[in-house]
C-alpha cells in the first residue's frame, strides 16, 4: 500500500486502522511516545491526528490523563445515523438522475470489493471497500459540501461497522443489500434507492442495539 503524502496523513490512516481493527481498543489509553516510536515519526504529527480523531469524536481527550479511544456509545450511533439519514436522501435523490456508465461501474466494482473482503474476514479492506461502494453512490449529486458532512459522520462510526461486520451473518446482510441497492441504482429508481439506502442503515443500527446496549 502506498503511503499517503504527508507524514500527518499516514499517522491518521494508522490510527484509524488501528481502531477498526480493535488493535486500540474502546476506552484505551493512547500512548503516545509508544505509537509515535512505533511509526517512526515524532510526535508533532501524531498530536495533530488526533486531534483530527477527536473533532471527529473517535477519541476524547482529559487534561492529565490524556488521549484515550472513545467509547461505543449507541446514543451517538443513533444521532450520527439520523444526520446520514437526512443529508444522504438528498444526496441519493440528486445522483440517482445523474449517474453515468462510468458512475454504476465504480459502484459494482466497490461492491465486488465488499464481497471479496467479507470472503476473506478482512474487516479493514471491507470497511474501506464499504465507503467506496456508498460514496461512489453519492458523489455523482455533485455536492460537495453536504458530502464533506457526511464525510466526516462515517469517519466518527467507522469502529461501529467493525463490530457489525464481526458477523457472518451481517457481512451477508450486506452483499444482499448492496445488490439491491446496484440494481435500484441502474434502474434510476430514487424512492427505491433512498429506501434501501434507509433498510441498510437501520439494519445495522438494530443489529449494533444489543453489542452496545442501551445508553443511559
Amino acid at each position: 500500500m502506498r503511503r499517503p503524502p504527508t507524514t500527518q496523513a499516514f499517522v491518521l490512516d494508522e490510527l484509524r486502522r488501528s481502531i477498526v481493527s480493535g488493535e486500540l481498543a474502546p476506552g484505551q489509553p493512547i500512548r503516545q511516545d509508544t505509537i509515535a516510536a512505533g511509526m517512526g515519526v515524532s510526535r508533532v504529527p501524531l498530536r495533530e491526528a488526533l486531534k483530527t480523531l477527536e473533532a471527529e469524536g473517535q477519541v476524547v481527550y482529559q487534561p492529565h490523563r490524556g488521549y484515550s479511544v472513545a467509547e461505543l456509545s449507541l446514543a451517538d450511533l443513533l444521532e450520527v445515523y439520523r444526520m446520514r439519514e437526512l443529508l444522504e436522501a438528498e444526496a441519493a435523490r440528486v445522483a440517482s438522475e445523474r449517474l453515468t456508465d462510468a458512475d454504476l461501474t465504480r459502484i459494482t466494482d466497490a461492491g465486488q470489493d465488499v464481497e471479496k473482503a467479507a470472503e476473506d474476514g478482512d474487516l479493514v479492506a471491507m470497511i474501506a471497500a464499504n465507503r467506496r461502494f456508498h460514496f461512489a453512490l453519492l458523489e455523482p449529486a455533485g455536492m460537495p459540501r453536504l458530502l464533506r458532512v457526511v464525510r466526516t459522520l462515517w469517519d466518527a462510526t467507522d469502529a461501529y461497522r467493525a463490530v457489525y461486520y464481526n458477523s457472518g451473518t451481517n457481512r451477508e446482510r450486506v452483499r444482499r443489500e448492496h445488490e439491491a441497492i446496484i440494481s435500484a441504482a441502474e434502474n434510476r429508481r430514487a424512492d427505491e434507492l433512498i429506501r434501501l439506502l434507509a433498510e441498510h442503515r437501520d439494519h445495522a443500527v438494530e443489529a449494533l442495539r444489543s453489542t452496545i446496549g442501551e445508553q443511559d
